[in-house]
């Protein structure tokens, strides 16, 4: 059989459990293209061997509406998994999050997500730098991005949690998702990874999205403090090369809470 197999002799226990968990669960809705899992063990994980073509403008238009209805089917909470564990991050050096259910997205995204990881690379920031992420998290925990643009109260929409541009593959059947961190989350989550690395035809992709979920006209304002938790990560992971990026991205989140009221 030409299937895909990931292994990983040093992958956290649970690992691969989890990836096909949360894969499973993406695929419930049946809204957007998923990789297929054919097994799951202890040090690997089976799945569909895809086969790639180059993207167009339409299949992004599409994606974009297909990830809408996916985010559109829900979770039970800000926070939730589907496996029992969740980690982040790649293969080799993932770590992992909390899995605890919370009511609020703010409590989620500042308290559960942003706090624990900016305080792990507070030497990498630096002291200023610090300060200044550490603001950016308190607008953020103040309600700043509960709705979008700062409308309403978003409900949790069923995230894929880690949808970067190599994690979106093109093929005959447009883009189909693989390895997420997949979780109960803010749906503008996804379409700030997307954003993060420059996605191919990203404007088709929001333009799919809108079509299918309306959105306010400047919605693409947020994105920063959504691809906060992405940046921080890649400081941990990764080092100083992130740094600059992430500061400025604190920079955004706290100018933009401030043209909002916050």
């Amino acid at each position: 059989m030409n299937d895909f197999v990931k292994t990983g002799p040093s992958a956290p226990q649970g690992y691969f459990a989890a990836e096909a968990a949360g894969l499973t669960w993406l695929d419930e809705p049946q809204a957007v293209p998923v990789v297929t899992v054919r097994e799951a063990g202890a040090d690997e994980l089976r799945l569909e061997r895809l086969e790639t073509v180059a993207p167009s403008a339409d299949a992004a238009r599409e994606f974009g509406g297909r990830l809408a209805r996916l985010h559109d089917a829900g979770a039970p909470g800000f926070g939730w998994a589907p496996g029992d564990k969740a980690w982040f991050g790649p293969l080799e050096k993932p770590f992992e999050v909390t899995t605890d259910v919370r009511e609020d997205f703010p409590d989620f995204w500042a308290d559960d997500r942003l706090r624990p990881l900016a305080d792990r690379v507070t030497r990498t920031l630096g002291a200023d730098g610090h300060d200044t992420v550490d603001e950016a998290i308190d607008v953020i925990a103040d309600g700043a991005f509960d709705g979008i643009s700062g409308q309403g109260t978003e409900e949790p929409s069923r995230v894929h949690g880690d949808l970067w541009s190599g994690n979106l593959l093109w093929t005959a059947d447009g883009g189909v998702l693989i390895d997420p961190a997949a979780h109960g989350g803010h749906r503008l989550e996804d379409l700030a990874m997307l954003s993060l690395f420059g996605a191919p035809f990203l404007d088709e992709i929001f333009e799919g999205y809108e079509a299918e979920h309306p959105m306010p006209g400047d919605w693409q304002q947020d994105l920063p403090a959504h691809l906060f938790f992405g940046l921080l990560a890649h400081v941990q992971l990764f080092g100083e090369a992130y740094v600059d990026q992430t500061i400025a991205t604190a920079e955004a989140i706290i100018a933009r809470a401030d043209q909002l009221g916050f």
